[in-house]
This record gives C-alpha cells, sequence and structure tokens, in this order.
C-alpha cells in the first residue's frame, strides 16, 4: 500500500475512533438533539459530531503533507476556511448564533477563498466573477445544511460524490493532489457513517454539515478553475442535493411560506416519512448516483462538447420526480 493509500485509510479508521469517542463524551454531557414537529428522529441523539469528523479529515490533510503531498496555496485557503467554519459551526451547534453574525462569517469565508482559487488560476479574474462564485459557495453550503436532515443522508452524498469526483480526476494532467484531496473528505465522512448509518448514533450538527458544503463547492470551484475536473461534473453528481434543496426554497418563497424556519418539506423527508425509513432513502440516493448521475458525469469527461446536454439530462428525471412528488407523499 502506498504511502498516499495508508493515509486516506488512516483518515478513515480516526474518523471512525474519534467519532465513537465523542459519542461517548456527548452522551455523560448531555450534547444531544432533541426532536421537536419538525424533526425527522424520534428520540434524543447526540449531536455535533461534525467536529470529530472534521478533525480526522484534517490529520489526514496533515498526514498527506507528511509523506510529501503539498497542499498549495489554493488547498491551504480551502483547509482554513474550512477549520473556520468547523469552529464556527460547533459555537452554532451549542449557543446559537445569531443568523446575523453567521451569515456575515460564511460570506466572508466564501469570498476570501473563492478569490484565492480563482486568482491561484487566473491572477486576472475580476471582483465580479469571485463575489459570483463567492455567492455560489454560500448557497452550497446552507443548501447542504438543509439537506441534513435524515440518517445518514449527508455524509452518504459526501462519499459518493467526492469518490466519484477523484475517479473521474485522476486521470487529468496534475490532478493527483486534487484527487487525493476529495477521497480526504470522502473517506473521512464514511468514518463518520459507521455511527450515523441509519438508525444513527450520532449527527453531525452545524460543525459537520457548513463545512462539508463549504469544501465540496471549493473544490467544485477548484476543479473547474484549474482544469482537474468540469464544474459541470459537480453539478451533475451533487444533483439530488441541488434539485431537492432549490425547489423546496423556490416553493417556499412562491406560497410565501416562512422559508427561514425549519420546516420538513424537503423531498427526502417526505419520502422518509411515506416510508417509515430513512435507510430507504439514503439507498435511492445511492442508486440515483450509481445507475444515473455517475455515468452521466463519466460522459461529460469524455464528450465535454456535449456537457449542457448532458447536465439537463442529469437533472431532468430529477425536476420530474419532485413536480410529482406531492401527489405521493
Amino acid at each position: 500500500m502506498t504511502s498516499a493509500a495508508l493515509s486516506i485509510a488512516i483518515t478513515f479508521i480516526c474518523s471512525a475512533l474519534f467519532c465513537g469517542i465523542y459519542l461517548q463524551v456527548a452522551k455523560r454531557w448531555k450534547i444531544l438533539d432533541v426532536p421537536n414537529e419538525r424533526s425527522s428522529h424520534e428520540r434524543p441523539t447526540p449531536s455535533g459530531g461534525g467536529l470529530p469528523l472534521m478533525l480526522a479529515f484534517f490529520v489526514g490533510a496533515a498526514l498527506l503533507f507528511g509523506v510529501g503531498v503539498f497542499w498549495s496555496g489554493p488547498y491551504s485557503f480551502v483547509l482554513i476556511g474550512s477549520l473556520f467554519l468547523t469552529v464556527l459551526g460547533v459555537a452554532d451547534d451549542n449557543w446559537a448564533l445569531s443568523v446575523r453574525l453567521r451569515f456575515f462569517a460564511y460570506g466572508f469565508c466564501c469570498v476570501v477563498v473563492a478569490a484565492a482559487v480563482l486568482r491561484g488560476a487566473n491572477p486576472e479574474v475580476g471582483l465580479l466573477l469571485i463575489f459570483c462564485t463567492a455567492f455560489a459557495m454560500l448557497w452550497a453550503l446552507n443548501l447542504y445544511n438543509f439537506m441534513d436532515g435524515v440518517d445518514g443522508i449527508a455524509a452518504t452524498q459526501c462519499f459518493v460524490a467526492c469518490s466519484a469526483a477523484a475517479l473521474l480526476a485522476w486521470t487529468s494532467v496534475g490532478a493527483s493532489d486534487y484527487a487525493l484531496f476529495c477521497l480526504l473528505l470522502g473517506f473521512s465522512h464514511l468514518g463518520f457513517l459507521v455511527w450515523n448509518w441509519p438508525a444513527a448514533k450520532l449527527f453531525m450538527g452545524d460543525a459537520g454539515s457548513i463545512p462539508t458544503g463549504f469544501t465540496l463547492a471549493a473544490l467544485a470551484i477548484m476543479g473547474g478553475a484549474q482544469g482537474y475536473l468540469s464544474f459541470a461534473c459537480w453539478l451533475v453528481l451533487l444533483g439530488v442535493f441541488i434539485t431537492d434543496a432549490t425547489w423546496t426554497l423556490a416553493r417556499r418563497v412562491i406560497t410565501r411560506q416562512k422559508f427561514t424556519q425549519a420546516h420538513r418539506s424537503h423531498a427526502y423527508q417526505r419520502l422518509s416519512r411515506r416510508w417509515g425509513s430513512h435507510q430507504s432513502v439514503v439507498v435511492l440516493l445511492i442508486l440515483i448516483n450509481a445507475i444515473w448521475l455517475f455515468p452521466l458525469a463519466w460522459a461529460i469527461v469524455l464528450w465535454p462538447q456535449y456537457t449542457i446536454t448532458l447536465v439537463l439530462l442529469a437533472y431532468l428525471p430529477l425536476l420530474v420526480g419532485m413536480a410529482k412528488l406531492p401527489d405521493i407523499a
């Protein structure tokens, strides 16, 4: 086993170990997510597992650095941004920070990292593109927070998307570090899934969902900017989350519901109630990615001239499913 592969394996082991230790601490200190009328779980469950999950990710990054993987400027900014948002997420999980403070902190972090990633590829990039990219990253981190609502779904999506992205990027010239970074994030979430797979013993909370969404967005931007992996591939690989979160938010705005309040109207939440199972929803997510989205992302790599058509093809059945779902919910 190569040093890089061993580092990825250790990241997985550290994540499972750290999360297991944290679970016992959370039980003792009563760090619990108590269910309410909007919750998808029925009993108080330890939360804040994003902290040991992200800690394992940072340990893995340090291990790879130790075996000769030099994390250049853009990667360093992404790591620092992820660390900052992890700390902020821990604070919010425990003390419920104000919406304004969180929005300002998220926005500032996204602008700084967007500038570092884009200008790392092209120093002439203008402010308009930087701010548009930062807005997309801000939506991504909030999107991931919205979608972290049933056992195993957020960590599974991250592992599946990152593993697929690493595989697709591996053959690109100079993309080996990028692929390893994707695998680090993916396998840190796989370790967390040891405790989060339905029925979950541990939730990740904002300490995990916010930095995860941010890091995935940063990887998508970096892949496109550096030529490692088309941004469109990431749009396809994250298609389920993007469609569900965006459609649900738009529908709540159009119907004049209070979209800033917590709710249970996402497609995955309605399906979990209809089927009486979180695991069935997660398995459906895996199947959609394996059978539909990954092959289309691969097709984008092989035939980039058809990118727009392939992205539309990926999203069409997802949108149809969202439109039909209210009739079966």
